[in-house]
């Protein structure tokens, strides 16, 4: 059985989808929940026993988060590059706009760390 997941956002949490059938993760919004860990929890619990991420596409297009979701992101990406580092192909697409330079800021520094699988920021 495939994993399938999809939140809707809300004032304080990003929309989130993951399609395991299309290989496909987004996560697109603000991100400053006070439980970060807990909203994110059946994601991190799917792509921690996940190694088979071959193919994936993963649009992070987020305008905003906090620290606390910041390093849980860093956590998921590393996880992706572990995964390529095995062969896996994974492609993350870090979204954001020209005028957002903390976001652009936050994936130069995420991209630098993340040295086997295929990272790029998209300047819309």
């Amino acid at each position: 059985m495939t994993f399938y997941f999809e939140k809707e956002k809300t004032g304080s949490t990003p929309y989130v989808l993951v399609d395991e059938g299309k290989k496909y993760i987004n996560i697109k919004g603000e991100s400053y929940h006070e439980n970060v860990i807990e909203f994110f929890k059946e994601v991190n619990d799917w792509l921690n026993d996940y190694t088979e991420l071959d193919g994936f596409v993963f649009d992070c297009e987020m305008l905003y988060f906090n620290s606390s979701t910041a390093k849980l992101l860093y956590n998921m990406l590393m996880h992706m590059d572990d995964c390529a580092a095995k062969g896996n192909k994974i492609t993350v697409n870090w979204i954001t706009t020209q005028d957002n330079d903390i976001i652009i800021e936050c994936g130069e520094d995420f991209q630098e760390d993340m040295s086997n699988l295929t990272f790029n920021i998209v300047i819309n």
